[in-house]
């Protein structure tokens, strides 16, 4: 990888740095490209010059700024052409008809230029590998036949201009030694300032951690970037899934507890002996329920225990003696010395049980 000449971005010279990079070597400086620009803008002139002089399109082609560079470093197409066809080079449109037609595959190639807006950068073939060039990169970036053809698809996608480099290009030693041995690359290159962006918002990650793509090694760091942020993403929405269907769980779980609470109460309450009234108290003529006294005390606490166990005795005989003799009509019991009928004993009975 130390053999293959890598200019990295300085300013907005990406057009210089893009040349050099095709070419492997230093050929051209800000000052080649800026006359050989001030060449092209004299050109046009005079074929603009050639309508008449005083003409009102030849004055307002001389107020307008030149269509070829910028103070900013900027070289548009026409340099770059011109640029190259001084080593018998030329640039065929990637995706225009008359290269579709010839149906080459891109690993066939030598070297290709993209543009985007007033970005260019190079694609070039070394030995019997491919590498992205870009002078956005704080290195050259392998990228395996496989995924060349989906790459420039993907530039293609994007809104790149793709130009396709035909003749021969100057020896150099990358194409020498690449010739003979192959290079396998561990770590992509990152874009330049990407770890201090990364360190100074606290997402710095160390150089050991970096991974190969074996499809497409060619994939900028930003998309490794973004796939790994969806990754989060889609575990922390799994984790609320699983969180929600364990309360879901505990839930269900809370509701058939009490169902089954509900059932155990109904089936106690049904094997309880309780009067055919259910729940509801009766009362006495005198307008106090069984088991009470006018005193508002429960009747059981007034008798002792002795007389309470005749009681209950009286009761257990009164229900033998029914059950002895079913046909004959129930006549009611008068207890001695109670004052009461022998329904209301039974209700105080049952009461104090």
């Amino acid at each position: 990888m130390e053999s293959i000449f890598h200019e990295k971005q300085e300013g907005s010279l990406c057009a210089q740095h893009c040349l050099n990079n095709l070419l492997q070597g230093e050929y051209f400086t800000p000052v080649d490209l800026s006359s050989i620009a001030h060449q092209l803008d004299e050109e046009e002139r005079m074929r603009m010059a050639e309508g008449g002089m005083g003409s009102e399109e030849y004055r307002t082609f001389l107020q307008q700024p030149s269509g070829n560079m910028d103070d900013s470093g900027f070289f548009s197409i026409q340099v770059i052409s011109n640029a190259l066809s001084v080593w018998g080079l030329e640039l065929i449109l990637f995706n225009s008809r008359e290269y579709q037609s010839l149906m080459i595959n891109p690993i066939n190639e030598k070297a290709f230029i993209c543009n985007y807006k007033e970005h260019w950068f190079t694609i070039r073939k070394l030995g019997q590998q491919w590498f992205n060039l870009n002078s956005l990169l704080t290195g050259p970036e392998l990228i395996s036949d496989t995924y060349l053809a989906l790459f420039l698809a993907q530039l293609q996608q994007e809104g790149y201009s793709i130009f396709v480099i035909r003749g021969n290009l100057p020896e150099c030693d990358a194409e020498q030694i690449l010739g003979i041995m192959k290079v396998q690359q561990q770590q992509r290159p990152k874009l330049i300032g990407e770890d201090e962006a990364q360190s100074s918002s606290g997402m710095g990650r160390s150089s050991g951690q970096g991974s190969v793509l074996e499809a497409g090694p060619g994939v900028v760091e930003g998309v490794v970037d973004e796939d790994e942020e969806e990754l989060r993403k889609a575990l922390a929405l799994s984790r609320q899934g699983m969180e929600v269907e364990d309360e879901e769980a505990d839930l269900r779980r809370a509701i058939q507890l009490s169902m089954q609470g509900k059932a155990l109460l109904g089936a106690v309450m049904s094997n309880t002996s309780m009067p055919k009234g259910g729940l509801v108290a009766k009362t006495t003529s005198s307008g106090q329920a069984p088991g009470s006294t006018t005193g508002g005390a429960p009747l059981s606490e007034k008798l002792s225990a002795e007389e309470l166990r005749r009681r209950r005795q009286a009761y257990f005989d009164r229900q033998s003696q029914q059950l002895a003799q079913p046909t004959s009509p129930q006549q009611p019991t008068e207890s001695t010395g109670s004052g009461k009928s022998g329904t209301e004993e039974d209700a105080q009975a049952k009461c104090s049980q």
